[in-house]
Order: structure tokens, then C-alpha cells, then sequence
């Protein structure tokens, strides 16, 4: 960072070293300080700002030095590769000479060094050094994270195939929307406790209801149906033994929660992630719906007619979908849609006084419920 400047400041100092002549000296550190207020703010926000983010993209250079050494001979490996780098450097030289620039501007926080500082306008210089990099390579900071996620993911699920062979690949089909599983099984579940079903949705039918008693497996049989859904689309081996699927886009009305902030209950904040569903499937993409207990914010009347409205709705979109509930009357819905839906059910039964669950799914509509059971088995007053 050798220029005019910091030249002059060298002759000030010598004249004064052997002269003893201090004036020169005193006229540099008054035009310093000068430009040092005209530049404040910048330095504030800089300094503010600097560390963390130096922190995290170093964090980032080292992971990305490992991938600029691989040779890769997929072409969409080598193109992810490619976008890892700036010019005639690559994305982790880029990220190490911002880190070296870093260091030498916060050199000026040593009191020993600081008055030199001033004088050498040392903060000027390595932030002016600063804004160039930022100018020549901040545009690209992007470009690496993303290429570099994309990476991680892909590394993500390599891992995972590596880890379960026996998990097949699924088969991505054409023509009309469908979903076909056997024994199909959540990845997150050990062998030992994993239930495994079939679904059928395609060929003309598009809906399932589920009905089910607490703790049955409702929730976690969606969750299965679009994990593996993920899986597939993302290319990765799923947990069946089999899956045809075409493409869709996915979405699900799982979770969701009132907010005190926003000021919206759970019906609301379930209608408005409805029509976010309903927007979804107006697009070129098929659309496969999640619907854990539909509507369940609301009186049961008002529940039946808005749950027959949205998926007439969907199904009109060409949407595919399951839709759990607790509430019987909706699985009416199911009957007056005839061959396009269909009634299933998980029960559970008691052993003496425990209830036990087995998670497979049956024809039809559940026959019982265990909410009164449940109660009294932690002992309330039923």
C-alpha cells in the first residue's frame, strides 16, 4: 500500500528524526485527522460489520479449497465447480486475501501501533483495499454460498445413499399425476419400529381421507408420504420398496400455529396457507396436498363445508392429496366424490388398560376413538 502519501509521511518523520523540526509533523497530522473525520462513518460501519462476516466466509474457504481440489467427472459437479472461482483466482484465494486485508485494518486497535497509524492513514488505506474487493468480488459471495449449498446438499444425500443400500431409487414417471408406493416407510425410523404401507393415488384417484383415534400414526403417515416425495424428486434413494411417482410440487397445511404478533388464530393462519395451496396447484406442476387435521380451528358445520369446498377445489386442479381428520362428518366428503377418494383408517386397541397401536393403514372409516381412554390413562377424572 505504498503511495504518495504514506511516501510524504516517511520524508515528514525522517526531517524530523534528524532535524528535530516537528512543524511538517504537526501540518501531516492535522491534514490526517482531517481525512480521518471525513471518513468515520465508514470506518465505523466497517468495523462494525468486518469481523463477522470475515469469520463466516473463512469458515466457507476452507470447505471450498477442499471441493476446488476434487476432480469431478460429472458435468454437473465440474459446472457447481466452475462457479467457485473469480477470474483468474478462485473463491477461497478471493476470501483468503480478504481475510489478510481484514487483518492488517484492525492492526490500528493496537495502541502501540495506533498513533503510526494515524499518520501512515493505515485505516484509509486498508479500507479503500477493503472496497475494492468488495467491488471486484461482493457480487460473486452469492454465487459461491449458492454453488457451494448446492454441493453440501448433494453431498448430503450421497451420504445417505451411501448409508442405506438397501433403499431403491424411485421411478420418476410421465402422463398423468400419480403417486404409487409399497411398503412405505419414514427414513428417520429405525427397521425395528418402522410400519410400513402402500399408497395408491393416480389412475383416478386423487384423495385420501384419514381418519384415525390419538397417537395413531395420522400425522406421521403424511409426513412419510412427503419426505420420501422430497427424497424422490431431489434424486435421492427412498424408504420403500418401491415408489412411482411424476413430478409434482409440494404442499402441506402441517403445524400450523396461531400468532400473537400477527394477530391470527389457527384457522386463519391454516386458510391462508389453503390458499397458498390452491395458488400452487393453478401452475403447469401437479401439486400433491397435505391436510392434517383440515379446518380443525373451527365448528364442526362450518369445518365440513369449507373442508368439501377446498378439496373439490383442489381435485378441480388436478391435485393429488391426503387430508387427516378427527371430525367423521368430513369423511363424507370421501363418498360423495366417489372413485376420486376414498375412506382409510388407523386404529388402535386396548391390551387391559394400555393402548396399543399398529400403525397399518385399513379400508374405510375408524370405528372408534380413544380421547376418553387417553384421559383416563394419565389419571384425569372420566
Amino acid at each position: 500500500m505504498r503511495t504518495p502519501l504514506t511516501k510524504t509521511c516517511g520524508v515528514t518523520i525522517g526531517i524530523w528524526l534528524s532535524t528535530g523540526f516537528f512543524a511538517p509533523v504537526l501540518l501531516l497530522l492535522t491534514i490526517d485527522l482531517i481525512i480521518l473525520s471525513r471518513y468515520r462513518t465508514g470506518f465505523e460501519r466497517l468495523s462494525a460489520t468486518l469481523d463477522p462476516v470475515v469469520r463466516e466466509l473463512t469458515v466457507f474457504a476452507g470447505v471450498i479449497g477442499r471441493l476446488e481440489e476434487e476432480t469431478f467427472q460429472s458435468e454437473l459437479l465440474r459446472s457447481l465447480q466452475a462457479r467457485l472461482s473469480h477470474g483468474t483466482a478462485s473463491a477461497a484465494q478471493e476470501i483468503q486475501r480478504l481475510d489478510r486485508l481484514a487483518t492488517l485494518f484492525n492492526l490500528q486497535r493496537n495502541q502501540l501501533f495506533l498513533p503510526l497509524a494515524i499518520l501512515l492513514l493505515w485505516g484509509v488505506h486498508c479500507g479503500l483495499a477493503i472496497d475494492r474487493w468488495r467491488l471486484r468480488c461482493g457480487s460473486q459471495v452469492e454465487t459461491w454460498l449458492n454453488a457451494l449449498g448446492e454441493l453440501e446438499a448433494l453431498c448430503a444425500l450421497s451420504a445417505y445413499a451411501y448409508e442405506h443400500p438397501e433403499d431403491p431409487f424411485p421411478e420418476i414417471a410421465a402422463g398423468a399425476p400419480c403417486y404409487r408406493a409399497v411398503s412405505l416407510g419414514h427414513p428417520l425410523l429405525l427397521d425395528s419400529v418402522c410400519v410400513r404401507n402402500d399408497v395408491a393415488l393416480g389412475a383416478g384417484r386423487q384423495l385420501y381421507v384419514l381418519s384415525g383415534s390419538n397417537m395413531s400414526g395420522k400425522s406421521t403417515l403424511l409426513r412419510t408420504i412427503g419426505v420420501n416425495a422430497v427424497l424422490a424428486l431431489m434424486g435421492a434413494p427412498v424408504r420403500a420398496e418401491s415408489l412411482q411417482l411424476t413430478p409434482m410440487v409440494l404442499g402441506a397445511t402441517m403445524r400450523v400455529q396461531d400468532s400473537i404478533r400477527d394477530g391470527a388464530s389457527r384457522f386463519y393462519a391454516e386458510i391462508v396457507r389453503f390458499k397458498v395451496l390452491l395458488a400452487r396447484a393453478e401452475g403447469t406442476v401437479p401439486l400433491l396436498f397435505l391436510a392434517d387435521e383440515i379446518l380443525h380451528g373451527t365448528n364442526s358445520h362450518d369445518r365440513v363445508l369449507g373442508a368439501r369446498a377446498l378439496i373439490a377445489a383442489l381435485l378441480e386442479r388436478g391435485a393429488l392429496g391426503l387430508v387427516t381428520t378427527h371430525d367423521l362428518a368430513i369423511t363424507a366428503v370421501a363418498e360423495e366424490l366417489g372413485e376420486r377418494a376414498a375412506n382409510i383408517h388407523l386404529a388402535d386397541r386396548l391390551d387391559g388398560d394400555k393402548l396399543c397401536f399398529d400403525y397399518t393403514l385399513r379400508p374405510g372409516v375408524v370405528e372408534k376413538s380413544n380421547a376418553l381412554d387417553l384421559m383416563r390413562g394419565i389419571g384425569l377424572p372420566i
